[in-house]
Order: structure tokens, then sequence, then C-alpha cells
């Protein structure tokens, strides 16, 4: 496989498979759990998604998952670690994961055959990123947790793996770029893929912060003069960010392999397409 063709390969495996690990972050059973141990709203995010790390401090998780508001992690975190442990985190979300998947796929799809056969091969792709953990620290810690057993929990944990892995990368990918975590939400609105209203009250920016960024973003010739679009320059960047992002996240794709990726993307697909009506609607 040429490296043109294990980034696309790479791309179109992690979308297929993504909403099978993005889930988490919308169904029910996740809010449930987190609030059991004392944790409620986008407090149980941020801790449970940094769990896997340990106890770290609210620096560590503004720098990790890099396009939030600081103010909205410092008021998580570290005082989620008072509330709970990150051990007993990993166990909720992981208990959310059973919740939500045999209530959405029903059990026999959650014993079936076709989902050993994806979480087998989710795993082969999974332990290469696992072996590549190097200035990936959202990857090392999902990685360094133990395998649980039952098949659908193993793909939902391998898939955590690789999308860890390859949001790393992006992550630095930006950095080199010279774009902060609010001027990478600006690209991604001005590129048309996510209204910018939804994107700036997600992650907690101000009218003011992000009215401050376009005007910056502009200035240094990402965004043409007037409205919310990327220019020539701007969008060629953005493709290349896109591009190299792909490329970064290919070897473990590349060690399953372009025929058996294709396997795990037929037999997610179906599941998939389930959960993103949760994402979605």
């Amino acid at each position: 496989m040429s490296s043109e063709g294990g980034a696309l390969v790479a791309r179109q495996t992690w979308r297929t498979v993504e909403p099978l690990h993005g889930m988490i972050y919308f169904v029910p059973e996740a809010a449930e759990a987190y609030e059991k141990l004392g944790l409620t709203g986008q407090n149980g995010y941020f801790a449970s998604r940094a769990a896997p790390m340990g106890a770290v401090s609210a620096a560590v998780v503004v720098a990790t998952f890099y396009n939030f508001n600081p103010d909205l992690v410092h008021a998580a975190i570290p005082a989620a670690w008072e509330a709970t442990t990150p051990g007993a985190l990993v166990a909720a979300r992981l208990g959310a994961v059973d919740g939500a998947c045999r209530r959405l796929l029903g059990d026999g799809v959650v014993g079936g055959e076709d989902m050993a056969r994806a979480a087998e091969l989710a795993r082969v792709a999974a332990l290469v990123a696992a072996d590549r953990i190097e200035g990936r620290p959202l990857a090392a810690g999902h990685a360094q947790l133990e395998w649980p057993e039952e098949p659908h929990l193993v793909l939902w944990h391998a898939q955590s793996i690789l999308r860890e892995f390859r949001g790393d990368g992006h992550i630095a990918l930006l950095v080199t770029h010279g774009l902060s975590g609010l001027d990478a939400l600006i690209t991604h609105a001005a590129a048309g893929e996510v209204p910018a209203p939804l994107l700036r009250a997600t992650r907690g920016w101000s009218a003011e912060d992000w009215d401050a960024a376009v005007d910056s973003m502009r200035g240094r010739g990402w965004l043409s003069d007037g409205g919310l679009s990327l220019t020539d320059w701007g969008r060629d960047r953005r493709q290349e960010i896109e591009d190299q992002t792909d490329i970064l996240a290919a070897a473990p794709y590349a060690a399953l392999g372009e025929e058996r990726c294709a396997e795990l993307r037929t037999l997610a697909r179906p599941w998939s397409r389930i959960f993103s009506e949760v994402l979605f609607r």
C-alpha cells in the first residue's frame, strides 16, 4: 500500500468505526454513570475522558483536549478527583458503553460472531498504535488500561485508542501550523462542516473571544474579508493538516492491511449508522 493509499484507508476506516466510540459522549448511560460518582454535565466528560491518564491537572487536560475554553476545564478539574477516582471513572465509562451497546444494538448483535471478528480486527490495529505512543499522551493513557474481555467492549476500547492516537497527531500538526485550539475551531466552522454557534457554545468560548480570534485569523491570511470563510491559502493549509493527520494515523491500519480494514468497515458500518443517529439527532 502506498503512503497515499495508506492514509486514505486510515481515514476511511477511522470515519466508519468512530461513531462506536463517539456515542459515549451522548448516550444517557454515560451521564447517569458519572452522576452516581458525583459528576454532572461537562464535568463528567472532562473527567471521564482524562481518567485514563490518571488524576492529572487541569493544565494537562487543557493541553490534551486542546480546543475547549480553559475556564471550563478548570471548573471540572481537579475537583473531579476530589469526588471520585480515575479508576472508578474508567469502570463507569466502560459500564455505560456496555449498557448503551446492549440497548441500541441488542444482545444478539453484542454477542454475535460479527462483533467478535470486528473486535479482533480493531484490536490488531490498536495494539500497533499502543506500541507507538511517543508524543501521544491521550492515546498512551488509554493504551495502558487493561483490555476488557467481551468483544463489544474490546471493539470500543480499541477504537478509543485509535481515536486518541489520531487526535494526538492532529494536535501536534495544529501546533506546528501555529493554530490555537480556538483557531482550529474557527477553521472547522469556516470550512462549513459544523455551525460556528454550536462549536463556540459547546467549547465554552464567549462571543468576544471568538470574534477576536476571527479577526486575528483574518489578519494572518486564513479567513477572507467578510463572513466566515477560508481564503484559498487557508483552505490549502487546512487540507494539508488533514492530509498529514491521515499520514500520521496510518501505521495501525497499514499493519491491519487494506483487505482487513475493508472487512472491519463492512462489519462496523451498520452499527455505526445506529450510533450516528445518537450523535446527530
